[in-house]
């Protein structure tokens, strides 16, 4: 190999081929999953886990098709009664969450998952457990909330679930409860999937991949993760604050107690505006990857389309309140969330000119995988636009709750989604199967989207502007729009026979599709240079890259995938092995050993799934009883993570030695603790800022008979919560020096104290403030406060874990992660407790 990384070219000697064959069965063996129904219950590599997610997410889109399908019968023709009120509001609320939660999100961390390890030329994700949990959690809280049907108590406050409408008192029932708890049962794969995918491209890329020759769908994917761990917190945290709401009676958003509704809009648009990039960002990464490979030449403006996708990610984060216009927002408010909602058609707009230059200085090739393209750039941009004028608040207040908003809605969906999402699954379709889809059929299934679409959304402008309300099942025939809502529900029925002609033509490919030749498109990418069908392992040596589309300036680099004689060419021990590299240069640094197929991610899904069966149904005892089974699996699958009997290195090519992770600095566990620290601050924030905003509008702080805590036991409380610093600092010197015994004990005294902090700050809490039902500042102080404990908790609990790993003589002076990681969580936690600390007790004295 050239470059010097891997071993130089030898002479094949008489035995190479036999000892190639080998090493290829042993890695055929150790990657494949296991044979049968428990095979497909342990199996846990990507790209079996990534084809659920994508199964799964279009097994969705059919039911929500399905749903949408009735909803437009209602509104053909006034007076019609396809569905009663109740009904219609069900199936509003059910379709609306299924395409938002169930499929939108899912089916492009499907697609990620599947590529992003390709495309960086690795073997696998760097937590494959991690990957089939998300799925289990994925399907078991789709299933979930689709059992609302089964139990009569479907959701029908709208996807959005505005309060008022959905606590108790209005909506009684157990539909809400479906909604908060399943939705929050799926968004689990959302964020799990986020850690392994930031890890996974930032350190497991191949060599010589460095960020200015990475994809361009792997910096999107990358910019979407980072935006699912900022993003989803906020609408978890609201969703957690009205089921204990529900459930327990506090007072969070009920005017009556100090609550206040409005603060579920603000936290679910926090999510709710990013989530539209969330799943556009991906869909454009897509479109860069397809756009260059018909264009037959690289993308115009790399640099630029890389900066508009950061920028596209940290812009969407400004506009919330952009759908709160007729709330009552101050006017300045609404001048500036007015001015940041069209300032982010700019790097949208760069990326759209950067696609036109590259079709327009290329040699275009208008295949399938194109004509969706075209589709997409005809759909969306229409959707933009209406988002600019959406935008402007005088019109907003016009269209506001209108149809308009529907249709616009559908456009940026359907075209910043959909259609980028079926090219790429043509794009794909002959790596993931080796066969070539039907022309024939494929073009059909476009044309009859495309047009089918277009005549169901477009007349909507036109009911929406007229006046026509949406989330209402009936409108008046003096309104005059029945016609042009006839055609929409006629065309809505052409739009749906297109999408399951395409899923057919995909399904079909699989069996009776012509054989792909190799790379049918000639593209330039690293996945398309690994054989079909794509081995398990992906890669039998792992490849050196020297530019953005190696494939198009070194076609050698397809043979060099096969064989191995390579970078980790052979599977040592019989362990599943991938390559860790530098965050920026990208040379090799590790060798991260994965999980093979395994029982746990299946054992803990389903043990939440139990624990909330007994939340839902009201029998609590059920809940706590099930935390110690969950805690056990947890504990056990930390216990069995990686390889604890793996040596401190490993030869991955004659002459180059490299660490394995529990010895590496850059380790795949530390960055995972850094990315879920990540997510787990924006709940944190979220948190505290639903603690300023009930205090902005209470007349007096603390409210409901409140007082503030006494300064003894909260200073005393503060002190223990400064010794685990001590602890975190002085535990990893300790097992760094070879001292087991003092880092064991350091993990102790971290222990005690605090068990110390929690002894003495919650009890001070309870005097101070009282019942969290009284009122909603009590409320909010007792949910802060028990949110950091529970961090305590787990602190603890990691701390324990780490002192008997040590003692067992696992984790040493060499292979010190584990150490490393118990000291960032406390660093955290205690980080983390003084912020609570100086909210619950400094603030309300000061200000």
């Amino acid at each position: 190999m050239s470059g010097g990384l891997g071993p130089d070219p030898v002479l094949p000697s008489p035995g190479d081929h036999l000892r190639h064959a080998e090493r290829l069965a042993l890695l055929e063996r150790v990657w494949s999953n296991r044979r049968g129904l428990v095979g497909q219950l342990t199996a846990v590599n990507h790209s079996t886990i990534a084809m659920r997610f994508i199964v799964t997410g279009f097994a969705f889109l059919l039911i929500g098709g399905m749903l949408s399908m009735f909803i437009r019968l209602q509104l053909a023709w006034p007076g019609l009664q396809v569905l009663d009120p109740e009904r219609y509001a069900q199936f509003v609320t059910m379709h609306g969450t299924t395409m938002m939660f169930l499929f939108a999100v899912p089916i492009m961390e499907g697609f990620a998952m599947y590529l992003i390890p390709k495309m960086l030329g690795s073997r696998d994700l760097p937590f494959p457990r991690l990957s089939a949990f998300g799925w289990w959690c994925y399907l078991f809280g789709g299933l979930f909330l689709y059992s609302s049907f089964l139990f009569g108590s479907v959701p029908d406050g709208g996807w959005f679930m505005y309060t008022p409408l959905t606590d108790a008192t209005y909506s009684p029932g157990k539909g809400a409860d479906f909604w908060l708890i399943g939705v929050t049962f799926a968004e689990i794969a959302a964020v799990t999937a986020a850690v392994e995918l930031i890890v996974a491209i930032l350190i497991t890329r191949a060599p010589g991949m460095d960020l200015t020759r990475m994809p361009v769908f792997a910096w999107a994917v990358l910019v979407t993760a980072f935006m699912i761990a900022f993003g989803f917190p906020p609408l978890i945290l609201a969703s957690l604050l009205l089921e204990i709401q529900r459930a327990f009676d506090f007072a969070f958003f009920e005017v009556a107690r100090g609550g206040d509704p409005l603060l579920w809009q603000h936290l679910f648009w926090l999510f709710g505006h990013p989530e539209v990039y969330i799943i556009f960002l991906p869909a454009a990464g897509v479109v860069s990857m397809v756009v260059p490979t018909f264009a037959r030449r690289p993308i115009v403006g790399y640099t630029w389309i890389v900066l508009a996708l950061v920028a596209t990610g940290f812009l969407s984060f400004g506009l919330w309140v952009h759908h709160m216009f007729a709330v009552g927002i101050p006017l300045l408010a609404l001048a500036f969330f007015s001015a940041a909602s069209m300032m982010v058609a700019i790097p949208t707009g760069i990326q759209v000119f950067a696609w036109i230059a590259t079709l327009w200085s290329g040699k275009p090739w208008l295949r399938v995988p194109m004509l969706h393209i075209v589709g997409f750039f005809v759909v969306f941009v229409c959707g933009g636009l209406t988002g600019v004028m959406l935008a402007f608040v005088p019109f907003d207040w016009q269209a506001h709750d209108t149809h308009f908003v529907v249709a616009h809605l559908h456009y940026v969906l359907i075209g910043g989604l959909m259609f980028p999402m079926f090219a790429g699954l043509y794009y794909w379709l002959p790596l993931a199967s080796g066969r070539m889809p039907s022309e024939s059929l494929s073009r059909s299934g476009f044309w009859l989207v495309f047009i089918g679409m277009n005549l169901t959304f477009l007349p909507m402008h036109l009911t929406g502007l007229v006046g026509l309300p949406r989330r209402v099942d009936s409108y008046a025939m003096e309104l005059g729009v029945h016609w042009l809502n006839l055609v929409s529900t006629a065309a809505g029925f052409v739009l749906a026979v297109g999408v399951i002609a395409i899923l057919i033509d995909v399904a079909l490919c699989f069996v009776l599709g012509r054989r792909a030749e190799a790379n049918p498109w000639q593209a330039g990418t690293l996945e398309w240079a690994l054989p079909r069908p794509v081995p398990a392992y992906n890669v039998a040596s792992v490849p050196e890259v020297g530019d953005r589309y190696p494939l198009w300036h070194r076609p050698a680099i397809a043979d060099e995938v096969t064989r191995t004689d390579g970078l980790l060419g052979e599977a040592h021990d019989g362990r599943r092995e991938i390559l860790g590299t530098g965050i920026q240069s990208a040379r090799p640094e590790q060798v991260i050993r994965v999980s093979t197929s395994t029982w746990w991610p299946l054992l803990a899904a389903l043990s939440i799934g139990v624990l909330l069966t007994g939340f839902i149904t009201s029998q609590y005892w059920l809940s706590v009883l099930m935390l110690g089974p969950l805690l056990g699996v947890f504990l056990v699958w930390a216990w069995t993570t990686g390889d604890r009997h793996a040596p401190a290195s490993i030869e991955v090519a004659p002459g180059l030695t490299l660490p394995t992770q529990a010895a590496a600095r850059n380790a795949p566990g530390w960055w995972a603790l850094v990315a879920t620290l990540l997510i787990d601050g924006s709940l944190f924030a979220s948190l505290v800022f639903a603690y300023f905003y009930l205090w902005l509008n209470a007349p007096a702080w603390p409210a409901g008979g409140a007082q503030l805590a006494a300064w003894a036991p909260t200073l005393a409380a503060f002190a223990a919560l400064m010794v685990p610093l001590l602890s975190a600092w002085a535990a990893p010197r300790a097992l760094r020096a070879g001292r087991r015994g003092t880092a064991i004990a350091w993990q102790g005294v971290a222990l005690v104290a605090g068990a110390a902090f929690l002894a003495l700050h919650l009890p001070a809490i309870w005097q101070s403030t009282g019942a969290p039902q009284v009122h909603a500042y009590a409320s909010v102080v007792w949910t802060l406060a028990g949110f950091h404990a529970v961090h305590i908790v787990v602190a603890m609990l990691i701390g324990g874990f780490v002192a008997l790993r040590i003692h067992r003589g696992h984790v040493d002076a060499v292979r010190s992660l584990e150490s490393r990681v118990a000291a960032g969580f406390w660093r955290y936690a205690v980080g983390q407790g003084v912020v609570a600390w100086g909210v619950l007790h400094l603030f309300p004295r000061w200000l």
